[in-house]
């Protein structure tokens, strides 16, 4: 079970570098200055809060934790949209990202309601 664990952890820090490199192909303007730093947070903080729920010591912290990891993740959907609709970076790796984006908040989901379910259980 660990190894699924690790390997979303991968698959999240795989996301947030693939951002760094859509942000690192926009131009140099305002607009770039408050969406890509956004963008760049809000990926980055969905990989990073993912990795402390590894070390979480009650399962309600770990919830908390991967509520955030969703959150983050939610935030970077619309920030991708918003550059979709003021095509901003490359047309087809938005749309991977965008995908990539979408798997992953439905995964994160999946994994809170089965915690709280297994929590409501014990």
């Amino acid at each position: 079970m660990n190894e699924k664990k690790y390997d979303l952890e991968d698959r999240l820090v795989k996301f947030a570098a693939e951002i760094v490199f859509l942000c690192k192909e926009l131009p140099a303007d305002m607009t770039v200055s408050y969406y890509g730093n956004q963008l760049l947070r809000s990926s980055g903080s969905a990989a990073l809060n993912f990795g402390e729920t590894q070390g979480c010591h009650t399962k309600r912290d770990n919830v908390n934790k991967l509520a955030i990891t969703l959150k983050e993740l939610k935030e970077t959907r619309v920030n991708l949209s918003i550059m979709t609709k003021i095509d901003y970076g490359n047309l087809d790796k938005r749309q991977q990202l965008l995908d990539e984006v979408e798997q992953l908040i439905r995964i994160i989901a999946t994994i809170i309601k089965k915690k709280q379910y297994n929590s409501e259980i014990t």
